[in-house]
């Protein structure tokens, strides 16, 4: 029987995943540096070997039918797999390592001991994007992630780096302006900073029996980061929740404190995510070699130690 993919060029299934990615002959031609022309003739080209259609021809759109709906995914996969691979096998560590963090983390934590890594590796540039939402390594143009959850994203490699824990911080003024906070149950009427659900967690972590985020006290402010809601009990608005070590440089030039020993699990913990298939990609290991040493050597993390399931 003779091999199918001897008669199809690999232009030809190029030209097919961009066209199918992207919805729009226009888009792919302009993705792939041809005409529009090129590509609904390489296609037609496509179909008329398949003797079948791939794409629906709408009067302002395109749309993949049954039989391309499959090509599609089998054909974006393959691309896929074959672009790490030319990456993986020509790079030599050099060019720009795009790294996705969520903001506090960034901010906080890796922001200000990157430089070092940039010291050891001066050949690799560094561009740190901030996000909120769940980016898909797979399809998104970034190399590592460092996101919380449980670690187990299908397809991802993940690397344990910290505690997903809270704990409240103010300044020492506010402590004093509360009467020293002498006891946890003092924060029940206390100015509040983050979201009722998490101090909920808190307070039935120190016992207090607060389990119920409708029985909190309604906070001041509500900030989309531990960076915007720490700012705040900087400014004197109250009493934050936070991850202490983040902001363990703030406690120890005496602008925060942390007024009860007690921290708060939240579930997950903070972790480096890379593709599994990407694992050996010399700027890949490069940083995660980097941060997993930084992890284990920084005497304020090996105060919160991981906690087990």
């Amino acid at each position: 029987m003779s091999d199918i993919l001897a008669a199809i060029p690999l232009s030809a299934i190029r030209v097919f995943e961009a066209a199918a990615r992207l919805r729009s002959f226009t888009r792919a031609a302009q993705e792939l540096g041809i005409t529009q022309a090129a590509v609904s003739w390489q296609v037609k080209a496509l179909e008329k070997r398949l003797d079948q259609p791939l794409f629906l021809r709408l009067p302002r759109e395109v749309t993949l039918t049954a039989a391309g709906e499959r090509l599609a995914r089998a054909a974006s996969e393959a691309v896929g797999v074959l672009r790490t691979a030319l990456m993986d096998i020509t790079e030599t560590g050099e060019g720009v390592l795009s790294i996705t963090s969520l903001a506090t983390a960034a901010n906080q934590w890796l922001a200000p001991r990157i430089g070092a890594f940039q010291l050891k590796h001066p050949s690799i540039a560094v561009r740190l994007d901030t996000s909120t939402r769940l980016v898909d390594l797979a399809h998104e143009n970034f190399d590592v992630a460092v996101r919380s959850g449980e670690g187990d994203w299908p397809g991802i490699e993940s690397h344990y780096l910290f505690p997903h824990i809270h704990a409240p911080l103010c300044t020492p003024a506010m402590r004093e302006r509360l009467g020293g906070l002498a006891r946890p149950e003092d924060l029940l009427e206390a100015p509040l900073i983050g979201s009722p659900q998490e101090w909920a967690i808190w307070f039935a972590a120190v016992g207090v029996g607060r389990q119920d985020a409708a029985d909190i006290r309604t906070p001041r402010i509500i900030g989309d980061s531990q960076t915007v809601e720490v700012a705040s009990a900087l400014g004197e608005q109250g009493v934050a929740l936070a991850c202490p070590f983040f902001f363990n440089a703030d406690m120890e030039a005496g602008r925060l404190v942390m007024p009860f020993k007690t921290v708060a699990h939240y579930g997950g913990a903070y972790w480096l995510a890379y593709r599994a298939d990407r694992a050996r990609a010399p700027k890949i290991r490069a940083f995660r070699e980097w941060i997993l040493d930084c992890v284990a050597q920084d005497p304020v993390l090996r105060g919160y130690p991981r906690r087990e399931p």
